[in-house]
């Protein structure tokens, strides 16, 4: 019998997609330091308080020992309010220093590129990552296998690799259109055991017949596995988000589900004639359309859903980054950098093609687009107004699918939230203390505090100004000095667990990882073909 949490990874092997090339691995990153001491920093410390410094912050191995105040701007630090030397010191007077982010919603690479040539290896997508602040991640599916994704854990853990933080979620197979092994809800609940005994820490849902869903969310909470679902299309006429959050699941992806519970003159979504779930253009276009056909913002229906999610206390993680180019494919597709970050074979299965998942381009019109449109503005109404209203709404990024690019993707992410009505600590809050909350690591990480684990970002200039700023290329801006245009980039170190990491090392790795990949794919095409 195969083991619980890779038979995914067995169907994938078999369709010429193999597990992603595992990192073995450090070449990046010094310590833990016995005693590690950031100087003079400004402090913003993830649970949308204001920034406030200057601040000697102490780290002992893995954990934040002191965080001292120092002074007040605009006057000397007198020596004497100093903590003692430490065995390695990072001046930080006139830098930020914030809580390491947290990427509700990743893929540790993905099986699809490798039927478009070498597969990029994760020590690419985990540099992707910390460089730009990603210090831990909740990996939504382990895709690669659930043996593979908790060797990867441990070892980012040992600091054996340079990886973030890894929350492993293995894929419940239990749909038709995907893989389906599980035909009965004892069956499922069986299976959360030996997933549970396995060392997982939750589930990924794609959705299932509602009798196996429902006894598979209280299996969860009966063994501690947190729970998130992508409530696909073929399923959520039978459960809608609201229907699984009052069975107890975690968290629900993306937007799939939440149009459908706020439908009040409908049950199933009106499809256009010729609809094809399995067309990827009917499957995106069509999923644009959902929100038009639900109730208006404000409605009698529109207030009770949102007051019940409220009341459950349920979690939003809506990916808006990875569905960004449904509303203008020509400037995602064409962002700074594509050109020297993404991975060959990741951009040829951007291209548009049929059969290929997310590669829906060859039919995408200006009407698709404002769709879209309409469609965000009215999921980020819901969105801002649950925020508003005490819920959690937490940041993930999908990347690795519809030209979002690991990391890029996830700074794009902050930018959404902030265009959705978030103003800038209130972004901060939810990539950090609210996403440690959701994973239920919160006593560890996600805010700037004695005791956590020391996962921190060093940062040139304040990340609340222009979160434009975070992105691996910068933001192109003028030097008034020089009158010339430069790339500005605020990050300067990635902190996990103690483990200092330099921000222009890991993009200069990147880079040269990307051109020597495609030098290696142009000098193959040279070769002649045999006869």
């Amino acid at each position: 019998m195969t083991n619980v949490g890779e038979e995914i990874t067995g169907r994938n092997l078999k369709m010429g997609m193999p597990p992603v090339p595992a990192a073995t691995s450090r070449d990046r990153g010094q310590g833990p330091y016995g005693r590690l001491v950031l100087r003079g920093a400004t402090i913003i410390d993830g649970t949308g308080a204001p920034p406030w410094g200057p601040a000697d912050i102490v780290i002992e191995r893995d954990r934040i020992a002191a965080i001292v105040a120092v002074g007040v701007p605009g006057k000397p630090i007198s020596p004497s309010r100093r903590p003692p030397e430490g065995e390695v010191e990072i001046d930080c007077h006139g830098k930020f220093v914030t809580p390491g982010l947290i990427d509700c919603h990743t893929h540790t690479g993905v099986p699809y590129h490798a039927l478009h040539g070498t597969p990029a290896p994760a020590d690419y997508v985990y540099k992707l990552w910390l460089a730009h602040g990603v210090t831990t991640i909740r990996e939504m599916g382990s895709f690669s296998g659930l043996g593979w994704m908790l060797e990867q854990k441990a070892a980012s853990a040992a600091n054996r690799i340079a990886a973030p933080n890894i929350v492993a979620h293995s894929y419940f197979p239990a749909v038709n259109d995907m893989l389906k092994t599980i035909h009965t809800p004892e069956e499922g609940r069986a299976w959360l055991r030996r997933l549970a005994e396995r060392g997982a820490d939750g589930v990924k849902f794609f959705g299932a017949p509602p009798a196996i869903m429902k006894a598979a969310l209280e299996e969860c909470r009966s063994l501690g596995l947190r729970s998130g679902c992508h409530h696909a299309q073929q399923a959520v006429t039978r459960m809608n988000a609201l229907t699984t959050a009052e069975w107890g699941l975690t968290s629900a992806e993306h937007y799939y589900g939440l149009p459908e519970a706020l439908y009040d003159n409908r049950i199933v979504q009106s499809y256009p004639n010729g609809y094809n779930y399995n067309d990827e253009y009917f499957r995106f276009s069509s999923a644009g359309q959902t929100f038009q056909q639900a109730a208006e913002p404000g409605s009698a229906k529109w207030n009770a859903v949102m007051q019940r999610f409220l009341d459950l206390d349920f979690t939003f993680v809506p990916t808006m980054t990875i569905y960004d180019a449904n509303r203008d494919v020509m400037r995602t597709r064409r962002a700074d950098w594509h050109d020297a970050y993404t991975w060959p074979s990741m951009w040829r299965f951007f291209q548009p093609a049929r059969g290929g998942h997310g590669s829906y381009w060859f039919r995408w019109t200006i009407g698709n687009e404002v769709d879209w449109k309409t469609h965000y503005k009215l999921w980020m109404t819901f969105l801002n107004e649950y925020k508003n209203r005490g819920g959690r709404v937490c940041t993930g990024s999908d990347s690795g699918f519809i030209f979002q690019t690991f990391g890029f993707g996830y700074v794009r992410e902050l930018e959404l939230l902030q265009e959705a009505g978030f103003n800038p600590l209130e972004v901060l809050r939810s990539a950090t203390l609210q996403g440690a909350e959701l994973l239920g690591i919160d006593g560890e990480t996600g805010s700037v505090e004695v005791g956590k684990r020391a996962d921190l970002l060093v940062l040139d200039e304040n990340p609340l100004e222009d979160f434009k700023l975070l992105y691996g290329t910068g933001a192109l801006r003028l030097n008034d000095a020089t009158g010339q245009p430069e790339w500005r980039q605020a990050l300067r170190h990635t902190i996990r667990a103690g483990l200092v990491l330099d921000v222009p090392e890991l993009l200069a790795d990147l880079r040269r990882m990307v051109a020597e990949q495609k030098a290696v794919e142009a000098e193959a095409a040279k070769a002649p073909t045999p006869a």
